[in-house]
């Protein structure tokens, strides 16, 4: 199924612009609809938010208008709401193929991201986290799936089957320490290949005893434009208080990330 829409809800203009810039990729991959969501908070920060989708889609020539099937081109818009951000966000979620989340600002624990879990646990749909900086090159050229066996996992994977479609190639990173009871790698392979997906596997190890590291440093050897899996296998109060894989990776990576659950 090809992403049609896409969501993007924007509360500061401190990560926005990487945001914004991770968000316009995907559209012109799919050329989908990005819709700009901004929920107010103060009048000032609502014309701040507006003059910057403003600029955004003058300097690169995207055209405002709603979505339509078999675009040519990606098209934008924006709109401002009231409301608590996180109800807000997840029901608009909802009804998008795909959310794009802008990652905290500097000094802020990305773990309490309020858009972001909004999107993990209230709308059933999957999350596309940006990097702090903007990705150089395309998206979804080479494909990570951090397979661990679970739930979350297959959620995340089966979300995904669009851009591994579409990927040059796409390589499976699971681990000992990283697997829950459920399908092994070799099954997940199998699964893809029944959909034409041609991917390899490698078995990463955990550095410094930190699984979420060697997951990272596995898909950068492999140069990947994208990781994909499943968040929070364990429970978030789990994860904030001790830490673990996908709180690390959020914390920690540096290319876009999509997450389900």
């Amino acid at each position: 199924m090809a992403i049609r829409k896409l969501l993007l809800p924007l509360q500061t203009t401190a990560t926005a612009a990487a945001a914004l810039s991770t968000a316009l990729t995907a559209a012109r991959t799919w050329r989908a609809h990005l819709a700009v969501l901004h929920v107010v908070a103060a009048r000032r920060h609502e014309a701040d938010m507006r003059a910057m989708f403003d600029r955004f889609v003058a300097d690169n020539a995207i055209q405002v208008a709603p979505a339509t099937p078999d675009a040519e081109f990606p098209t934008a818009s924006f709109v401002a709401t009231t409301g608590r951000e996180a109800e807000a966000v997840a029901y608009e979620a909802r009804l998008a193929d795909l959310t794009v989340v802008p990652h905290p600002a500097s000094g802020e624990d990305v773990s309490s991201s309020d858009a972001l879990h909004a999107v993990l646990f209230e709308s059933g749909q999957p999350v596309l986290i940006a990097p702090r900086t903007a990705p150089r090159g395309g998206i979804g050229t080479r494909i990570c799936l951090g397979w661990n066996g679970s739930a979350e996992s297959a959620s995340a994977v089966l979300a995904a089957l669009p851009w591994l479609k579409r990927a040059e190639a796409v390589r499976i990173l699971w681990s000992e320490e990283y697997q829950r009871r459920g399908p092994m790698a070799p099954e997940l392979e199998d699964y893809l290949a029944a959909h034409e997906i041609a991917a390899d596997r490698m078995m990463f190890r955990s550095i410094n005893n930190v699984v979420g590291a060697g997951l990272l440093a596995g898909a950068g050897e492999f140069g990947a434009d994208l990781l994909v899996m499943g968040a929070y296998s364990h429970s978030r109060l789990r994860q904030l208080i001790l830490g673990g894989v996908t709180r690390h990776v959020l914390e920690h990576a540096a290319i876009p990330l999509m997450m389900h659950r």
